[in-house]
């Protein structure tokens, strides 16, 4: 079980969380973070690149000079993709550039790229984000504080407003909504940032002021001793 602490917008320890096995303890599948990456970059092209051929081109109707007798080489259109202002050959033409790819590759690309990130301790968990009004420069301090250095990538969820306003004016942040993660935007980042509420498949969450797990009461549980 990978355990990752979990920290303030000011950096100091706010408790622990137990991260998914199956979603950051896996061994990454090179290969198959590489199909799916390739795949979602293709998908990415227009593919709207068009080039003219011969018979797209204007002019040409008339045959340059005759069959023989000139000395030159025999020509019928001044539109061939030989001579200057004529069709090009076997050039591009709209097209598709999308690749086929089926949901258990792209799932388990990703959680081969959170295990990667989460082996490295690069993935990063915040208790909340908890701006009370927009501002960069308090997000630019709280990841400071988190010690993260390069690129980051900030998983919020739809209600942080307040976060999303905050990191989308750092050059250096890519935010994504937690239903939006995928394995190029997590591979490209050095550092990955959740909260406690987008952080996917959280299984326990430990407070880190308290040494007793509370009852289903409220109340502390106690060690019964035998008498």
């Amino acid at each position: 079980m990978v355990t990752v602490a979990v920290k303030t917008l000011s950096g100091s320890a706010s408790g622990s969380v137990d991260l998914d096995e199956e979603t950051f303890g896996i061994e990454a599948n090179i290969p198959l973070m590489h199909q799916v990456v390739n795949a979602q970059l293709a998908a990415r092209r227009a593919g709207t690149h068009s080039t003219k051929t011969r018979n797209e081109v204007r002019g040409g109707g008339a045959k340059p000079w005759k069959q023989k007798g000139t000395g030159r080489a025999r020509a019928g259109s001044t539109r061939s993709p030989i001579w200057i202002g004529g069709g090009i050959a076997h050039g591009p033409k709209p097209r598709s550039y999308a690749e086929r790819t089926n949901k258990k590759m792209i799932k388990q690309a990703l959680r081969c790229a959170l295990s990667d990130r989460a082996a490295d301790d690069k993935v990063l968990v915040v208790d909340a984000w908890s701006f009370d009004q927009p501002s960069t420069k308090q997000a630019k301090a709280a990841l400071g504080a988190l010690g993260v250095e390069g690129r980051a990538l900030v998983v919020v969820g739809r209600e942080d407003d307040n976060a999303v306003r905050s990191f989308r004016n750092l050059p250096d942040v890519h935010l994504l909504l937690a239903d939006q993660l995928n394995a190029y935007d997590v591979l490209v980042s050095d550092y990955v940032v959740f909260s406690k509420d987008s952080l996917p498949s959280t299984v326990e969450v430990a407070p880190a002021t308290s040494s007793q797990a509370p009852s289903a009461d409220g109340a502390p549980e106690t060690e019964e001793t035998s008498s």
